[in-house]
């Protein structure tokens, strides 16, 4: 329908509306200062907007809206730029997120353009292309930025300091490659010594006189205690590290994180951990009790021949039992971090206990100085003693200089001031003063705005230490927060800036880049993890909007209880317990939850009755982390519509969940990790609505050890935009019909060693742009139409031995290849304008073995 006719006074003045919004694309596309000029070029139209729509509405009411909306849009997009003007031109991930919304509201005035009047003398496409190009330029800039981002904290101050890279457990040889079991999928991230910090102080006289404990012959036993984020573990990951200590115990050393493993029956599961790992037998006798797995072991340790060992327990909480781990035969030595003075009995001369004392003034200054400046000493620009002053009140505590000077970063002199005074109003830090810890740690969430503040307060739903995929927590911040997914990725990232939260990626991988964040995960240190628990909880427990166990229990918290038979209004629940049957839960209505996170440790789990009184529920997460699969009992019907979203999966028996999630229409997420009972999935295809997901945009698959085959009804979801079956080591085919996915922009396949063929129809994805073939060991061509996958930009081949004339494929629209063998990058480089990244081969099976 053509636009209406308006009178000349108000073309007049349409034209002059245009002509100066075509100058606001100038500003934006040209200027290095358009703040200041795009504010006042927006500010100025707010009038003349204001009358065009006063004028139109009189004989046109539809042209009048038009132009009343289009001026609440130009509020917003001068709010924006407000904020974006005093983004600092270093804070890379703040410019992304308002960049972002700068070009949402680019996109409102395309739109506004494309519907005024057509007799406006004015070339609309020229305005769009304008903008288009000058937005290309600029997701450019920053993705650059990002990329450049290294492990190396040096580098990483001012952007991002804390994203870490970890070895991802995977090899190349499919000849060698053997399926990890869920015992030791289970343990691999509790048994690993930690990756020790690039920049840290005071640690070589530490490091000294642990040693001189520890390397005396009559002595078994070292405690190193020490409140909450004072270096413990980087003490112990350093010992490990040590070329003396190495020597001494000629590489037997062995580190077990044992908060990170199920403690709920003793330490039955550690002593099993200590046996593989120690005595390094095929298989492990059936322990009839702790006294017997202890004995059994002893009994090992005393028949083998002389060999010096090591084993760190790290981050022990219990004393009950804990003797039980601890073994005095000849060459034998155990070193224990803990909190608690008390753990460890000092009984006789054999026992030592070495106390972590706060860092000094200096040592404490140049660390705090590393993390708010990227330099250990203040710089010139700073004022001296308020820099002093602030890192003083940290008390020599390294996980407070960390994390409050890297939420100082950058900031003006009035932030650094009022931190001053915050912190110098909390009282001395110790362990029994944990509550002013957190006060004073508190001051670096105070600094953030609205939604990062919430955001952060979000993690204290997830257990401290555990890694964790950020696909869930993200999609807690889209669907029940209301961010844009771009959004909540560069929120995020500005987290783990500043410190707060720790991101463990592989850098390798390019998905990141196209809304796939499957090979990012998180985790957290206990006292920031505490920390958000501690904000969340400050209201009564009647008025919260998240209720988060603090800890792991075997029961549900007692406050909580006296909401029984009550309506709670919290919007975000969180339980973390053991196994859990149906009276074990308590009849607790929950109408507001949107967000639902069931932790637990066992094999058998009863889902709770009041998820079906959840009508808002969007995120769904039931996490297992055990040492074996649960299967769920309990199952509810879900509240019609169901409303839910995203589901995460992981290590579960999923065959009871079928029928229950076939209603779930809305769903936009699926992420199924280290699950079982898919070998006979493609029985799906006998049932017509057995995959009943018109909204479904992502699939992760992730380490089923079962999976064979992805059932052929997979394909008639058309709404599908990422798909990733990874590390499924018996995949042997694609459904035929993949190219039905015709939404599909992102396709992973990594880690499929014997998938030997691509369906031919993979060739007719028009809209994929991203595709992983990375450490298929077994596929040695593609198929011959692989040319027309016209859209297709990153190909990751890396550790794909058999195809090897892949470069001769004419892509066109191909701009960047992962490979790890640096002789092919000559090849491929006779590709004009492509990139070639090499990644130097970086997996192995070696921790099956240890």
């Amino acid at each position: 329908m053509p636009p209406p006719l308006v009178d000349p006074v108000t073309g007049a003045l349409i034209e002059i509306v245009l002509n100066e919004l075509l100058g606001v694309v100038k500003i934006i596309a040209s200027s290095k200062t358009w703040g200041k000029e795009l504010k006042e070029k927006l500010e100025s139209l707010k009038p003349t907007i204001e009358q065009i729509s006063t004028n139109v509405s009189d004989t046109s009411p539809d042209s009048g809206n038009l132009f009343r909306d289009f001026r609440v849009d130009l509020e917003e997009g001068i709010r924006v730029v407000k904020i974006l003007e005093k983004v600092r031109s270093f804070d890379i991930f703040r410019r992304y997120r308002y960049g972002k919304k700068i070009r949402k509201f680019q996109g409102k005035l395309s739109d506004f353009l494309s519907r005024v009047p057509l007799k406006i003398a004015l070339d609309v496409q020229k305005l769009d292309a304008d903008l288009r190009v000058y937005f290309q330029r600029f997701e450019i800039e920053i993705k650059s930025a990002i990329a450049g981002i290294t492990t190396d904290p040096i580098y990483n101050t001012v952007m991002l300091q804390q994203i870490n890279t970890i070895q991802v457990c995977q090899t190349s040889s499919t000849d060698t490659m053997h399926e990890s079991t869920a015992a030791q999928q289970a343990i691999i991230c509790a048994s690993q010594v930690p990756v020790m910090p690039k920049f840290v102080v005071g640690l070589d006289s530490r490091i000294k006189d642990v040693k001189q404990i520890l390397l005396q012959n009559d002595v078994n036993v070292v405690g190193v205690a020490g409140m909450g984020g004072s270096g413990k573990t980087t003490l112990a990951a350093a010992l490990c590290n040590d070329t003396e200590v190495k020597d001494f115990f000629q590489n037997n050393i062995i580190f077990i994180t044992v908060s990170l493993l199920d403690n709920v029956n003793g330490p039955s599961e550690i002593l099993e951990v200590m046996w593989d790992k120690l005595i390094k037998r095929p298989q492990r006798p059936k322990f009839r009790s702790i006294e017997d797995a202890h004995n059994q072991l002893n009994e090992q340790l005393k028949s083998r021949t002389e060999q010096p060992t090591l084993v760190v327990l790290d981050d022990v909480w219990f004393t009950s039992n804990l003797e039980s781990l601890l073994f005095e035969t000849k060459g034998y030595k155990t070193l224990i971090t803990t909190r608690q003075d008390s753990t460890i009995q000092i009984t006789d001369s054999t026992r030592h206990l070495y106390k972590v004392e706060m860092l000094d003034e200096a040592n404490a200054l140049s660390l705090f100085c590393f993390w708010a400046f990227g330099q250990t000493s203040i710089p010139t620009t700073a004022k001296k003693n308020v820099v002093k002053e602030v890192a003083a009140e940290c008390k020599g505590l390294p996980l407070a200089l960390k994390v409050i000077g890297s939420c100082l970063n950058g900031e003006p002199q009035p932030v650094w001031q009022s931190a001053k005074e915050k912190l110098s109003r909390a009282q001395h830090i110790s362990e029994s003063h944990r509550d002013e810890l957190l006060k004073r740690l508190e001051m670096s969430i105070d600094i953030l705005d609205d939604v990062q503040k919430q955001c952060f307060l979000d993690l204290g739903a997830f257990p401290e230490g555990r890694k964790l995929s950020v696909d869930s927590l993200l999609d807690i911040w889209v669907y029940v927060r209301g961010m844009d997914w771009e959004d909540a990725f560069v929120v995020l990232f500005e987290l783990a800036k500043r410190n707060l939260i720790n991101l463990i990626g592989n850098p390798g991988s390019g998905a990141m880049e196209y809304s796939c964040a499957s090979e990012l995960s998180f985790s957290q240190h206990d006292v920031m993890r505490d920390l958000a628990v501690h904000v969340a909880n400050k209201e009564s427990i009647d008025n919260r909007k998240r209720l988060f166990m603090p800890r792991k229990e075997d029961n549900i918290p007692k406050e909580w209880l006296t909401l029984t038979n009550q309506v709670s209004g919290a919007q975000f629940l969180s339980f973390h317990t053991g196994a859990m049957q149906d009276h074990d839960w308590p009849e607790i209505h929950f109408p507001e939850v949107e967000a639902l996170a069931l932790i637990f440790s066992a094999g058998q789990y009863c889902l709770p009755t009041f998820l079906q009184t959840m009508p808002k529920l969007k995120v769904l997460i039931l996490y297992n982390y055990s040492s074996q699969r649960a299967t769920l009992s309990g199952l509810p019907s879900f509240p019609s519509p169901v409303q839910i979203r995203s589901v995460l999966l992981n290590k579960l028996y999923v065959p009871p969940l079928y029928d229950n999630c076939r209603s779930w229409e809305r769903l936009e997420k699926l992420y199924v990790c280290l699950c079982e009972g898919l070998e006979n999935i493609t029985l799906l295809d006998k049932e017509v609505q057995a995959l009943n997901f018109p909204n479904i945009k992502e699939i992760n698959i992730d380490h089923c050890s079962d999976l064979r085959e992805l059932p052929s009804n997979l394909c008639n979801l058309t709404s599908l935009q990422i798909l990733s079956v990874t590390n499924c080591h018996l995949i042997q085919k694609l459904p035929e019909n993949l190219g039905m996915l015709r939404s599909l922009r992102v396709l992973r396949l990594s880690t499929c060693p014997i998938l030997s063929r691509l369906p031919p129809s993979i060739c007719t994805l028009g809209k994929l742009e991203y595709l992983d073939i990375s450490l298929c060991g077994y596929l040695k061509e593609v198929p011959s139409k692989f040319d027309q996958l016209s859209n297709l930009e990153t190909l990751d081949m890396r550790e794909c031995p058999r195809l090897k004339k892949l470069h001769k494929v004419k892509l066109k629209s191909l701009k960047r290849v992962i490979i790890s063998d640096p002789a092919m990058e000559g090849e491929w480089l006779s590709i004009p304008d492509l990139v070639v990244n090499v990644v130097v081969e970086r997996f192995s099976l070696d921790w099956l073995d240890e």
